[in-house]
């Protein structure tokens, strides 16, 4: 038997060699605009689970110190251990991030460095949330471009090659004026007119394209706007509704930069965070697609005003429109048809928008009053 392996293995090495004595077709180290890896039709039949199934996947989140990364991490560690999800960034993270598990720097523009962190550390999932969001993406195009779209292709260059299980967010985003908007379906037009809304697009595209083609097991969800408590706004165009929770708290005084009646859909981060755990762990053969729309809620800045008012009556509201930011939102779906994603893996949001003020008003106001208290 070793003989017949070895001479079966010297026989698929003469065919792979060109009889010509010039270059070979494929190299085992790539340049990242090469192909990934030489595959056959069989390859696209199956996925990347380099683990057992009694075994954890080992996750690498990139873009981790965002409004995502941190909670993330934190939920797959709970789920998974500590050791085996890694947050990186090219921030120093704070101390309580630093010590809440294994944090490394990764410049997802820098394509060998990131290639040997999936390596040496035998990641099998990765979670890629470096980006740059609408409204900063259009205040530095050329940056967003590298980020968002020359980042982009060295992850799924490297997710390829080694067989890693590839989450990459979309996002409203991605959609356009001409798109349907309320509902926006899975599947529809798409023809967004910012810099963010094209490259996740574009991540959408090349995902399910390296799906198809060279077997990547690529799963990507449309998030609405999220909303979170223990994060910053990060310049997106949804971050009205995190900032208004933070100035009602602290000032009683909130300006908001969109029209008090433009309807956006929206999530608890709770929400968003389970939701890609569970398309993560969801079994291949359940996915009809690589790309999926979820839902929790549906408001607009009038809504939620009301809402916030019923708790703290004396809140203050001034519309101050930002034409820029206005017209990425009117570009954008009012409501997203999950129906897919309910259907597929069993996606069902748990905070409607009373749970959801409650849940941040009490976040924001207790640690308020310890940072008054100290």
């Amino acid at each position: 038997m070793p003989l017949i392996r070895s001479v079966s293995k010297a026989a698929r090495h003469l065919l792979l060699k060109p009889p010509c004595g010039c270059e070979p077709l494929f190299h085992a180290v790539r340049n990242i605009s090469d192909i990934p890896r030489q595959v056959t039709s069989s390859d696209v039949t199956y996925h990347s689970v380099s683990f057992s199934e009694t075994d954890h996947p080992k996750v690498l989140i990139t873009g981790g110190l965002g409004q995502l990364g941190v909670g993330l991490a934190t939920l797959l560690r709970k789920k998974f251990g500590k050791k085996n999800v890694i947050l990186s960034d090219i921030r120093m993270p704070p101390n309580n991030v630093y010590h809440s598990g294994p944090f490394i720097y990764a410049d997802i523009l820098d394509y060998k460095n990131l290639r040997e962190i999936v390596v040496n550390n035998r990641i099998t999932w990765l979670v890629h949330y470096s980006a740059l969001l609408s409204a900063v993406g259009e205040a530095n195009v050329t940056l967003a471009r590298d980020v968002n779209i020359t980042g982009l292709h060295n992850i799924l260059d490297i997710c390829a090659e080694h067989r890693v299980r590839l989450f990459v967010p979309s996002t409203i985003g991605a959609f356009g004026p001409t798109s349907p908007r309320n509902p926006t379906p899975d599947l529809c037009i798409q023809r967004p007119r910012t810099i963010y809304g094209v490259s996740k697009v574009h991540a959408e595209l090349m995902g399910e394209y390296y799906h198809h083609k060279y077997g990547l097991d690529f799963r990507c969800l449309r998030y609405p706007g999220i909303i979170s408590a223990d994060s910053q706004p990060g310049g997106g165009t949804t971050d009205y509704a995190v900032q208004i929770f933070h100035d009602a708290v602290k000032t009683g005084k909130f300006v908001c930069n969109l029209k008090a009646d433009t309807r956006l859909p929206m999530m608890f981060i709770d929400d968003c965070l389970r939701a890609t755990l569970e398309v993560m762990e969801a079994p291949a053969e359940t996915l009809s697609m690589r790309t999926y729309n979820i839902n929790a809620m549906s408001f607009t800045p009038e809504d939620l005003v009301q809402e916030v008012q019923k708790h703290l009556p004396d809140l203050h509201i001034i519309y101050d429109v930002d034409p820029i930011r206005q017209a990425i939102a009117d570009s954008w779906p009012m409501n997203f048809d999950d129906s897919n994603a309910r259907k597929d893996w069993g996606w069902k949001h748990e905070y409607e928008l009373p749970e959801l003020i409650q849940t941040m008003l009490n976040f924001i106001g207790a640690n308020s009053r310890l940072t008054h208290a100290n």
